[in-house]
């Protein structure tokens, strides 16, 4: 509390309150609540007018209006619009006073108690939460879902405060007001829908439809405008014979003309691609019953149908199968006077209440609002679900993305094998199914039947649907799933199993990583490893453990490429003649560690140290047959037997041809290089290096793959005996799947 203030009533009164301007607006709003509260505490909401024109006494609206008026709106909208109770309005009144001036949360507790401290609180740490693109921290996101879980009325607040800020939009800079538009088309409007909170849901959706398409918006408004005249006195023709049915049965009801709002309108037009008049259920009537009994609402709906054609397949029965947000009504389709195609809704009373207010129509008659009771909590079941299986580390896009999923209310009704309802979101899949009904039997989900029939898992389903899932004990998810998947527990489900697999995954490949390199000697940390990662295509060392785990790289041919590099590193900055800046030069490692391993060459079978070089025409490595030429200034130059280059010189200077050969290896080995491609897939690498190593023990030495497009091409170098050891290599290779082509490696 700023120096100077004491929470006592002598300071809050001002000269505003005894002049009259604020004492009528304070008549007014109690006014309001002694109409649609149950009970009101007139006193509580008194203080709390004084406490909060007192906290905003300096403050001014963009509109230039004092910055009071706007939690007096707010709170006329809850006392009115969103009928709650008296704390919900005393806290409507305090909501911005912890946020916007110098007073505290513990001065609002101390005064007005712990209740409509926790509610401004809660509507304070959220007021920006819904700013989707300025969402950096999950966990601010997870702090609004249970505060919406401790308290409904935080969030039934928070629509009350968007509502009045979006009907002084127009005060805001441009950009501003498309930021917050666009905020309440994605956010708000469908959450109050979730809520039930049916004429908030419509006005928000309107008025940020008017700022975000002016164009659209004046042009369907000026339309209707122009034949309300016309519209008016067709629903009244309609209506009529209706009325005169009605009273003869002796039913007491409200029966009138039901305005559409204009974002439902555009939406209609824009999803059917067709132009206002051709829009049938601009015509809508609705029927309110005074009566307990819900199957008179089936009774008028005959009643009505004897009248008019009805539309069978524009039939729908929220009664007997309510939306998940509660709401019930009959819809029906009819064809009226003139061919014209109206839509009907059938509801009594009580469900016109929580279809107009939604959760707010049940807090109403509840004895103890600090308790919820089963029905309330079916209410926020959905925020609790999302609330219990974030990921922790999820990213908050991904929470934003899952959380307007939950939002919006297409939903389909689909049933198990033994008739129990699942309500899921329009575009659900089998998969989506099996979560639903339990986390272990979408984990095993193998398959599924709708109505008795096979389907892909990634099917969509359609209400009415009878759908039985077969499980595996074996079965896992697959990683194709989170593509489809449209619900949040599927896919937090999902993403936390492939996360577990990962860690398990990692785990598995360095404890294989770390036992090859024992039993080789090998002594390197992951930082020195990470330099080699590139040429093994692996992103981080993670990824490369992972690959290891997977077989797509094999640790023995790394650690052969390691001991390689180790015992003959490339100096810094020089280049093998011929390669290209940045080019690939393990062709050449290939042949330089194969000649270095045999110890050069023999000149007339003697091992004495001569000066030669390797042609680079043909590169010639040991064991191939292999002839010397005698260069000027260069030694001898070794090419291949079959050389055409050395063939044109030989005929040319044949007094130039020497006998060269290689030297015998320790353990009569040699390195050999063989050039491999065809069509990648999972698994192939650990494929080619299970063959050749298991072929006579065969050690690979090193490996090389690229792929692009789904394209592969490998270099492999290995430890052969002789040519028929390397040949028998080839042959098993062309055989793997996927493998086209296979070649000794010359060039």
């Amino acid at each position: 509390m700023p120096p100077g203030r004491t929470p006592t009533r002598r300071v809050w009164r001002t000269e505003n309150m005894r002049n009259g301007i604020y004492k009528k607006k304070l008549d007014d709003l109690l006014a309001v609540c002694r109409k649609n509260l149950r009970t009101v505490n007139e006193d509580l909401i008194r203080r709390a007018f004084e406490f909060s024109l007192e906290a905003h006494k300096n403050d001014m609206r963009a509109s230039g209006d004092p910055f009071f008026n706007h939690p007096y709106e707010v709170a006329m909208v809850v006392a009115k619009e969103i009928p709650l109770d008296d704390v919900s309005v005393a806290s409507a009144l305090l909501h911005d006073v912890a946020e916007d001036t110098d007073y505290e949360i513990k001065d609002i507790r101390q005064e007005f108690g712990d209740t409509i401290a926790e509610i401004v609180d809660g509507a304070t740490k959220i007021s920006d939460i819904f700013r989707s693109h300025e969402i950096t921290q999950a966990e601010s996101y997870r702090k609004m879902l249970l505060s919406m879980v401790n308290d409904i009325r935080v969030m039934l607040l928070k629509f009350a405060d968007r509502l009045h800020n979006m009907r002084t939009l127009e005060y805001l800079p441009k950009e501003k007001q498309l930021r917050l538009a666009k905020e309440t088309l994605d956010i708000y409007a469908p959450f109050a829908h979730r809520f039930g909170l049916a004429k908030i849901k419509w006005e928000l959706e309107d008025l940020a439809f008017k700022h975000l398409q002016p164009r659209e918006y004046e042009d369907i408004s000026h339309k209707l405008k122009s034949r309300r005249k016309e519209r008016e006195t067709y629903i009244r023709k309609f209506i009529t014979p209706v009325e005169e049915r009605l009273e003869a049965e002796h039913m007491k009801f409200e029966i009138e003309g039901r305005p559409k709002h204009l974002y439902s309108i555009y939406n209609k037009m824009v999803s059917r691609s067709k132009q206002l008049d051709e829009v049938y259920d601009l015509f809508a009537v609705r029927v309110v019953l005074d009566t307990e009994n819900d199957n008179d609402c089936f009774t008028v709906y005959g009643i009505i149908s004897s009248i008019y054609m009805p539309i069978p397949e524009r039939f729908k029965n929220y009664i007997s199968v309510p939306k998940k947000n509660g709401y019930q009504s009959i819809h029906a389709t009819l064809v009226g006077p003139d061919g014209k195609m109206v839509e009907v809704q059938i509801r009594t009373r009580a469900m016109h209440e929580i279809a107009e207010n939604g959760v707010a129509a049940h807090w109403r008659y509840k004895e103890n609002v600090t308790t919820l009771d089963e029905e309330l909590e079916n209410w926020i079941t959905w925020v609790r679900e999302i609330f219990e299986h974030a990921d922790e580390e999820a990213p908050a896009k991904q929470l934003m993305e899952s959380f307007k999923l939950n939002l919006y209310q297409d939903e389909i009704y689909l049933f198990t094998p033994r008739g129990e309802l699942k309500i899921l979101p329009q575009g659900a899949t089998p998969v989506d199914f099996a979560f639903a009904v339990h986390s272990n039997i979408g984990f095993h989900c193998l398959s599924a039947k709708v109505n008795g029939r096979i389907v892909p898992l990634d099917y969509q389903l359609r209400s009415g649907d009878q759908v039985e899932i077969i499980v595996s004990k074996n079965q896992a998810p697959n990683v194709d799933w989170d593509t489809f998947v449209v619900t949040h527990k599927a896919k937090s489900h999902i993403r936390r199993w492939m996360k577990e697999e990962q860690r398990k995954s990692i785990a598995a490949g360095r404890e294989t990583w770390e036992k090859r390199t024992k039993r080789f000697k090998l002594h390197i940390n992951e930082d020195d490893l990470a330099k080699y990662l590139h040429d093994f295509k692996a992103d981080n060392v993670g990824d490369f453990y992972e690959k290891i785990h997977r077989g797509e790289i094999n640790p023995d041919a790394v650690i052969s490429e390691i001991e390689i590099r180790l015992k003959h590193p490339q100096p810094e900055g020089v280049k093998e003649e011929g390669e290209s800046p940045g080019g690939d030069n393990v062709f050449t490692r290939f042949l330089n560690t194969a000649r270095n391993i045999t110890g050069g060459i023999t000149l007339f079978g003697s091992t004495d140290a001569f000066l030669h070089s390797y042609a680079k025409c043909c590169n010639p490595i040991p064991g191939d047959d292999i002839v010397g030429y005698v260069s000027k200034g260069e030694g001898v130059k070794v090419h291949l037997r079959n050389c055409r280059n050395f063939h044109a010189m030989a005929e040319l200077e044949p007094a130039r041809v020497v006998e060269v050969g290689w030297p015998s290896t320790n353990g009569g080995e040699y390195a050999a290089a063989i050039k491999i491609s065809g069509q990648d897939r999972t698994g192939l690498l650990n494929d080619i290096t299970h063959s050749i190593s298991t072929y006579q023990n065969t050690n690979i030495r090193g490996v090389k793959i690229d792929v692009r497009d789904s394209q592969f091409d490998g270099k492999i170098m290995i430890n052969v005996k002789n040519t028929e050891h390397l040949q028998r290599i080839i042959e098993k290779l062309r055989k793997i799947k996927g493998v086209s082509h296979t070649e000794r490696l010359v060039e």
